[in-house]
């Protein structure tokens, strides 16, 4: 049956959107949970003195692979068509998990290493389908209301990182193994694809509006303005998703408690707050509403890093849940709303931008920890014969380092939200 005759099923489709969402948010939280177990239970026993960076470079990974579905499988949506790109993204969730429970039975070396990454791509280009097939099928559903509808869309990727974040700790207060957090992505990941294969998807607004694909390609070139959101993207995307990956490694030692938890109480906040971003966005504009994201982010990430007890992190997080609570369904929104001509490629560059931001900052982050926890220690050495209680305190010192640079990054998009914003209102 065609789509011609057979009419869209609005909330079937808007469910499986959801779900899809929900299904990268659980992705996130499991990822950020078994980070400390691949640090210790294999990355230590590699490289003690780089473990952090390799931490670093197997999350990031994920992010590159998100970003290079997003680059590609955005423009290729149109070809292929929704329901077979979400389908990739499941198998990608189902393959990637089992590759790391493989490496997880095996003898610690460099095979284990190798699975592990190529298990978190495929988690990563899972990820990036969703992306690419999800944001543009909303648009094409609600046109006339992309902001409200793509934040409520994505409020599931904050819900999805309560549900994993919850489990992650109940498995570990009940003295279960880490690699059980693996098969909270296949679930979701299986249902998604039996709800995808029954339903009908509808056309991208490209195709709808009959816009070409050499007219799509051409609007990058007549919007500059795009390209600077797009630069945009990288900070906002960082300030977002590089501290949440990075928060149990880090944050655990910083206030004395499973930084998990903290992450599951942002990620709740920004739930409820997401559904709310039409009302938000009508009072302070879209961009405006970007700008005071940037300011609370700021804020909230410094103080996060500084915070000593867990009554001063739940508050530094609240700020920075806040400020990041908008930003990436803000950003796909302003470009889907004042660009609709660039279409679904325009929305994948703009993820592929957030994900390689992700990819290269995490590394980084990990560095600077590294860096940090060497320094404290003396030397790579003496950090090998710390007792249990200096190690400890070096590894705080160190979380507390990386943490801190990531903090000026929001800082730097407040005076480019800030002119657009202020050109936006002198043009009405």
């Amino acid at each position: 049956m065609t789509q011609a005759q057979s009419p869209l099923d609005k909330k079937r489709l808007f469910l499986i959107g959801n779900l899809s969402i929900f299904m990268i948010g659980l992705g996130f939280a499991v990822r950020a949970t078994i980070a400390p177990d691949l640090q210790t239970n294999i990355y230590d026993q590699i490289d003690l003195a780089r473990s952090a960076s390799m931490v670093g470079e197997a999350l990031g990974i994920t992010f590159t692979g998100f970003a290079l579905t997003l680059l590609f499988g955005s423009a290729l949506v149109d070809v292929i068509g929704m329901k077979k790109m979400l389908l990739l993204s499941a198998l990608g969730y189902v393959l990637g998990a089992v590759l790391i429970l493989v490496a997880a039975a095996l003898p610690v070396g460099s095979l284990v290493s190798n699975l592990i990454l190529v298990g978190l791509l495929l988690t990563g280009l899972g990820w990036g389908a969703v992306e690419a097939a999800s944001n543009p099928m909303i648009a094409s559903l609600y046109p006339d209301e992309k902001t409200h509808r793509l934040n409520i869309l994505h409020a599931w990727w904050p819900a999805g990182i309560v549900v994993g974040g919850l489990l992650g700790v109940l498995f570990s207060s009940m003295n279960f193994a880490w690699e059980l957090n693996l098969f909270v992505l296949i679930v979701p990941a299986a249902v998604m694809a039996w709800l995808v294969s029954h339903t009908e998807f509808p056309e991208t607004e490209r195709v709808v509006t009959g816009v070409s694909y050499q007219d799509m390609f051409k609007e990058l070139l007549r919007q500059p303005l795009f390209w600077l959101f797009w630069i945009c993207m990288w900070g906002t995307a960082a300030a977002e998703l590089a501290p949440g990956q990075w928060v149990n490694l880090a944050l655990s030692r910083i206030v004395g408690m499973q930084g998990i938890l903290l992450l599951v109480y942002v990620s709740a906040l920004m739930f409820v707050m997401r559904h709310f971003a039409g009302t938000v966005a009508r009072r302070f504009s879209s961009v405006g509403l970007l700008w005071l994201s940037a300011l609370l982010a700021a804020i909230g990430l410094y103080f996060l890093s500084i915070a000593e007890t867990a009554i001063a992190a739940f508050v530094a997080a609240t700020v920075w849940g806040i400020g990041v609570c908008y930003m990436w369904p803000t950003m796909l929104a302003v470009v889907s709303e004042r660009f609709p001509k660039g279409g679904a490629l325009m929305l994948g560059l703009m993820g592929f931008a957030g994900g390689m931001a992700i990819q290269f900052l995490l590394p980084v982050m990990g560095g600077i920890f590294d860096s940090a926890k060497v320094e404290a220690a003396g030397s790579v050495e003496a950090l090998s014969v710390l007792s249990a209680e200096e190690l400890d305190q070096v590894l705080r010192f160190a979380s507390v380092e990386s943490f801190q640079s990531v903090a000026i990054i929001p800082l730097m998009l407040l005076p480019i939200f800030g002119a657009i914003w202020l050109r936006d209102r002198a043009s009405k």
